[in-house]
C-alpha cells in the first residue's frame, strides 16, 4: 500500500486513489497514534534536484545551502548533505549539528545577527561567514589580530531596499558610512580577505525584488571589491512547490524555479561572462525546499457550538502547523475514521482549534467540510517554521514519520516526553 503515497499527489481528490490513501493514513494512526508529522522523502529529494537543475542550466556554479532554522530535523539535513547541498546556520546550536553530520567548515555558511562563540572556530577553519554589523566586523578584526598567521575570509551581508515594503534590520546598509567603514576596516587587516556578498530579505518573493537583490549585490562587488570574489549569496525567499489550493492564494502568477533562475542566475552569468573565475552562486532555501513535503496528522477530539459558531478541537496546535496557518489556508485531507462518533459532527463553517488554552490557537478558519470526533485531519505544507518553533507549552512535541524512498516507514523523530521538557529544571524538593 505504501506505493500509493509515493506515486500519487498526497492531497488528491481523485476517488480512485483517495480510498487507498485514506487506508494508509488510518493504518499509520493505528500504529503510531496522533499527532504526528509525515515527511515525504522522495518528493523532497526531487524538489531539491529540480531547484539545482533550474539554476545550473543557466549558471553551473550554483549550490543551495539549506536553512537549518527553517527545519533542522537531522534526517532531512543529512539528505541535503548527501545531495551536495551546504548547511546555512545562524547559531552555535545549528553549527554544532552541521559539524556532527560531518560537514567541513568550508561547506557551512554561518549567518545571523548574534553569532556565538563557534564563529571563531568556524572562520579560522575556512568556514563561510557573512558579517551582519559593524560591531561583528570589529570582532573579526580582533580574531585576526590574535591569529595573525591565519588568513581569514569573510563576506558581508548587504542591507538594501529591494522593494519589500519594510526596512529590514539585517546586514549593513549599502553605501552608508557604516558600510564603508566596515569595508575599510576589513581591508586594513593584512590577513582578512573580503571574499563574498550576501543578502537575505524576507517577504519579497516577486521577480522584481529578486532582480533588485542580485543587481545590488553585483553593484557592491563593482564598487567595493578589489579583486575576484569567492561567492555571491542571494539568501532565500523564493516560492517553492505548492499544492494548487495554496498557490492560488498568492496571486495569479507564482514564479517557478526557472523564473528565478532566469533573473538571478542569468544576471550572474552575464556579469561574470568574461571572468576566468566564476564565483559560487549560493541561495539559502528553507521553506522553498521543505514546506510542501511535511504534513501534520491530527485527530478530532471534540466538537462544540457556541452562540451559533462551531469549534472543532484537535490533538495538535497551531505551533505544530507553523506560521503559514496564520495567514493562509493550508492544503488538507479529511480521513473519516471507522470509529468516529457520528452523533456529534460539524456542519457548515467551522474553526479548527488546537489543544492549547489560547484563543488564537486556530489551525484553520472557516473549515467547510463536515467532520466527526475521531476523524483524522491531515494538514499539508507545514514543513517550515513548525517543528523548530513548537515550544514546550502545555504538551511536548510529537513524533515525525518518514515515507522513505523505498516505500518503508521510518521514525525520524520520536515523540518528546515529560523528561525531555523538564530535564533542564531543578525539581528537587527544597
Amino acid at each position: 500500500m505504501n506505493k500509493y503515497l509515493l506515486d500519487f499527489p498526497f492531497y488528491t481528490k481523485d476517488p480512485d486513489t483517495k480510498s487507498a490513501l485514506d487506508s494508509e493514513i488510518l493504518r499509520l494512526v493505528h500504529d503510531y497514534g496522533t499527532p504526528f508529522y509525515l515527511f515525504h522523502e522522495k518528493d523532497f529529494c526531487e524538489n531539491f534536484q529540480s531547484l539545482c537543475d533550474s539554476f545550473r542550466a543557466v549558471y553551473d556554479n550554483y549550490i543551495p545551502s539549506y536553512s537549518y532554522k527553517t527545519n533542522y530535523t537531522p534526517y532531512i539535513c543529512n539528505l541535503v548533505k548527501q545531495m551536495g547541498g551546504y548547511a546555512e546556520v545562524v547559531s552555535d546550536m545549528e553549527y554544532t549539528l552541521a559539524k556532527r553530520l560531518g560537514y567541513p567548515d568550508s561547506q557551512i555558511i554561518y549567518n545571523g545577527p548574534c553569532k556565538g562563540r563557534c564563529m571563531e572556530e568556524h572562520i579560522l577553519n575556512g568556514g563561510i561567514s557573512n558579517i551582519d554589523s559593524e560591531d561583528e566586523a570589529l570582532r573579526v578584526v580582533e580574531i585576526s589580530r590574535i591569529h595573525s598567521n591565519k588568513i581569514i575570509r569573510v563576506g558581508i551581508r548587504v542591507n538594501m531596499d529591494i522593494g519589500a515594503g519594510y526596512i529590514s534590520r539585517f546586514g549593513l546598509e549599502k553605501d552608508s558610512e557604516s558600510f564603508r567603514r566596515t569595508i575599510d576596516c576589513l581591508k586594513a587587516c593584512g590577513n582578512v580577505v573580503l571574499s563574498g556578498v550576501h543578502c537575505h530579505i524576507s517577504r519579497a518573493r516577486g521577480l522584481e525584488a529578486w532582480q533588485n537583490r542580485i543587481d545590488g549585490l553585483l553593484d557592491v562587488i563593482s564598487n567595493y571589491f578589489d579583486g575576484a570574489v569567492d561567492y555571491v549569496d542571494v539568501g532565500s525567499g523564493m516560492f517553492g512547490q505548492m499544492d494548487p489550493s495554496l498557490a492560488i492564494q498568492f496571486g495569479d502568477h507564482v514564479p517557478t524555479y526557472d523564473d528565478y533562475a532566469r533573473v538571478v542566475a542569468g544576471t550572474m552569468a552575464q556579469f561574470f561572462s568574461g571572468s576566468e573565475k566564476k564565483p559560487i552562486l549560493f541561495s539559502e532555501p528553507g521553506t522553498t525546499l521543505i514546506s510542501k513535503f511535511i504534513s501534520l496528522a491530527t485527530r478530532v477530539d471534540n466538537i462544540k457550538s457556541i452562540r451559533g459558531k462551531q469549534f472543532v478541537t484537535v490533538d495538535s496546535c497551531y505551533y505544530n502547523a507553523g506560521e503559514i496557518c496564520k495567514f493562509k489556508e493550508v492544503p488538507y485531507r479529511v480521513v473519516h475514521s471507522a470509529g468516529s462518533v457520528n452523533a456529534n459532527y460539524s456542519s457548515g463553517i467551522t474553526d479548527i482549534m488546537g489543544y492549547t488554552c489560547l484563543e488564537q490557537d486556530c489551525l484553520y478558519h472557516d473549515f467547510k467540510e463536515p467532520v466527526s470526533v475521531s476523524d483524522i485531519l491531515l494538514f499539508g505544507n507545514v514543513g517550515g517554521y513548525s517543528i523548530v518553533s513548537k515550544p514546550p507549552f502545555i504538551q511536548p512535541d510529537c513524533q515525525m514519520l518518514c515515507y522513505s524512498q523505498d516505500g518503508t516507514i521510518k521514525v525520524i523523530k520520536r515523540a518528546e516526553t515529560f523528561d525531555d521538557v523538564f530535564n533542564t529544571f531543578i525539581t528537587e524538593k527544597q
